[in-house]
């Protein structure tokens, strides 16, 4: 995809005129970010909401297009600590470039915050896995095509070549490991391919993925992700498993019935991220 890139400092004009647009309206200071994925907006009725600003109503930020994805940032406390929560996201598939898709990564942390909590739709291609369940990510395989850092780097959001031995924060890994444990919600560890979609893949193709060492295929988080790191934000996501993705026994997969997953995932997926909240509150 062709993307014409803007020199730095126009880069960080956008940002600056979209965080001051939010800064009229607010004067909340975010400690965490929240990303709620397809059929995932459950945590958001735990937020003490303070403000509602739509995408749209905000200079450079791109608009979700996506059935569920309601498009709104939510500004508010949850557990405690101040949140912005992103109620619905972006993907390359819509036609947006992985620059774009994170552009509400950069404002985020221009607002404040310093950890990043992704929740994300994905498909299950570890036999050991069901529909329904989640999955922590340990790692991540960015086979999507695109990279968010590609053009002239900005220094002062962070290095030109960023490390990523480490995309996932352990200790907040540890923390919703124990939060899992303690309430009794299988919490599987594993790692995440991201494609570019929007079609799910042929029976060969989840034979590759699952061969080249993942356990969950999706068609988001990684541009996120790389952001985050970039800006040396923590991060922990999250993936709810919404359809078993084996060769062998392939089903076709309704969007009506990937919600229906996500449905019954999302209260134990709302008490491992309120949680994890709640721990980031107290530090």
């Amino acid at each position: 995809m062709e993307e014409n890139i803007p020199d730095p400092s126009t880069q960080l004009a956008r940002v600056e005129e979209a965080v001051a647009a939010i800064r009229r309206i607010t004067d909340l200071i975010p400690r965490v970010g929240v990303i709620l994925g397809t059929g995932l907006g459950q945590l958001a009725q735990k937020i003490d909401v303070q403000d509602r600003i739509p995408y749209e109503s905000l200079p450079h930020f791109p608009v979700s297009t996506v059935e569920s994805h309601q498009g709104e940032l939510l500004l508010g406390t949850l557990r405690g600590a101040p949140v912005v929560c992103m109620r619905g996201r972006m993907h390359v598939y819509e036609g947006y470039s992985a620059r774009e898709v994170t552009f509400p990564i950069r404002v985020m942390k221009d607002l404040g915050i310093g950890n990043l909590l992704i929740s994300t739709a994905c498909g299950g291609m570890n036999p050991d896995y069901r529909r329904g369940e989640l999955m922590l990510l340990a790692d991540h395989i960015n086979l999507q095509g695109v990279n968010p850092l590609v053009g002239p780097n900005v220094d002062t959001w962070g290095p030109r070549f960023p490390d990523m031995s480490e995309p996932y924060d352990v200790e907040l890994r540890q923390h919703a490991l124990q939060v899992s444990k303690a309430n009794s919600i299988q919490l599987h560890e594993g790692v995440y391919v991201s494609v570019l979609g929007p079609n799910l893949e042929t029976k060969a193709e989840y034979r590759f993925l699952r061969k080249i060492g993942a356990d969950v295929v999706g068609m988001s988080t990684t541009p996120e992700v790389t952001v985050a790191r970039h800006m040396d934000l923590r991060v922990m996501a999250i993936g709810v498993i919404t359809d078993e993705c084996f060769p062998d026994t392939l089903q076709p997969v309704t969007i009506e019935e990937v919600l229906e997953a996500a449905a019954i995932a999302e209260p134990n997926l709302t008490t491992i991220m309120s949680d994890v909240v709640g721990v980031l509150s107290e530090a």
